[in-house]
């Protein structure tokens, strides 16, 4: 199997972007690797991830075992699990949800590195791993129109491909519906 679930339980988004870059680098992952996060739900919500790699990239599953040492994550592939139990049972969820391409936002996959600054739509669905885009709330963008990216271009996996959900923002441009640093709201509902 090339898909793993690790869950850390990550509270939020931004920690489990995080969490997800140090992957990267602490495994050395190749440029083909794919880390999503994934909503858990239950009696404490939190956040896992997912982590594919192509076949032959051998190894992994002893390095990953080794972040649950300390009892604070759990890890899961389809031959095993590893560390604390209700973690371990998260990540295998996460791996099975993001092996079926049916679930699993995208934080690290091919091409994200190069998705800074403002981009053609065009040559971000030819340089990365998103099949396409999703326009909330305007027409869809031609393969010349610009895309600010924020530096934080996360895809959903759909039906088995990569997608960019965007929304008009000015002057024909568009940019991710989901922002980088969201502000909490504070605001009294009661």
């Amino acid at each position: 199997m090339t898909c793993f679930g690790i869950d850390t339980g990550t509270c939020t988004l931004g920690e489990a972007d995080r969490v997800a870059r140090d992957l990267v680098d602490l495994l050395d992952l190749p440029p083909q690797a794919i880390v999503c996060t994934h909503l858990i739900r239950g009696e404490q919500p939190h956040v896992a991830l997912s982590l594919w790699v192509p076949p032959r990239f051998g190894g992994l599953w002893n390095e990953l075992t080794r972040l649950t040492k300390y009892g604070t994550a759990g890890v899961a592939s389809d031959t095993g699990r590893s560390g604390r139990p209700d973690l371990s049972a998260a990540a295998a969820d996460a791996a099975v949800e993001h092996l079926s391409r049916r679930g699993g936002r995208a934080v690290v996959y091919p091409g994200s590195t190069q998705l800074t600054g403002t981009v053609r739509v065009g040559e971000m669905i030819a340089r990365s791993a998103i099949a396409r885009v999703h326009v909330v709330g305007g027409e869809p963008p031609a393969a010349g129109d610009l895309l600010e990216t924020r530096d934080h271009v996360r895809p959903q996996w759909q039906a088995g491909e990569l997608v960019l959900e965007i929304a008009p923002v000015h002057n024909g441009r568009f940019a991710p519906v989901e922002l980088p640093d969201p502000t909490p709201c504070r605001a009294d509902h009661g």
